[in-house]
């Protein structure tokens, strides 16, 4: 079955309506045990697109990395995150939609083109939800690629001051040597305890010591 090739139809509509800044958003790491989750907006020069976007999780990391400099040098670019204590304070979709937010109003935007079912509550410009958008949406999709790439780099450099948990290779995602790390070496101060397998080794950490 052929792969979705992401194309600029919904930003040409957006356009045609009246607005003259559309900016697509995506947002990486609501899955991983650590980490913050990092949130890209891009705003794409039609003139300029680089040539290869696609959802970042259908390109190798070594594709991903020769398009973000592409996409730096040819699109207006936003990145931002929410912490580790965010997501344990308020939830991971919601600091997922606060990453977006603080994406958002990094750029001038009329219009947003969102990935996903929801539009997060704080935003205040009109904006589109798309499901699957990464892989139907070039501005999403040279999101998707910017927050993938960014995060990435975020573990690689919080796994030389962790050793150990393999997240320079797993990005913070639960593999079998990051749950066998978690119960060896413990919960660092950037595991999301909110999570049940981090939350479950406090726990019983918690009852062997009272």
């Amino acid at each position: 079955m052929p792969r979705d090739i992401p194309d600029f139809s919904h930003e040409t509509l957006a356009l045609s309506q009246g607005a003259q800044r559309v900016v697509g958003v995506d947002e990486v790491g609501r899955g991983p045990l650590a980490g913050p989750v990092t949130a890209a907006a891009v705003r794409l020069d039609p003139a300029r697109i680089p040539a290869g976007l696609r959802d970042s999780k259908q390109l190798t990391a070594a594709r991903r990395e020769a398009l973000f400099p592409e996409i730096m040098a040819s699109a207006e670019v936003s990145i931002a995150h929410a912490t580790v204590e965010e997501i344990d304070t308020l939830n991971i979709l919601r600091a997922s939609h606060l990453a977006m937010e603080r994406a958002i109003a990094g750029l001038t935007a009329d219009y947003v083109l969102i990935d996903g079912n929801l539009i997060p509550r704080g935003l205040v410009i009109p904006a589109t939800a798309i499901i699957k958008g990464d892989a139907k949406c070039l501005s999403i999709a040279a999101a998707s690629i910017v927050a993938k790439v960014t995060r990435d780099r975020i573990m690689v450099d919080l796994a030389q001051h962790y050793p150990g948990y393999g997240w320079a290779e797993n990005a913070g995602y639960p593999t079998k040597l990051h749950l066998v790390a978690l119960l060896i070496l413990g919960v660092t101060p950037y595991h999301r305890r909110s999570f049940r397998p981090v939350h479950n080794i406090l726990y019983q950490e918690n009852s062997v010591s009272s």
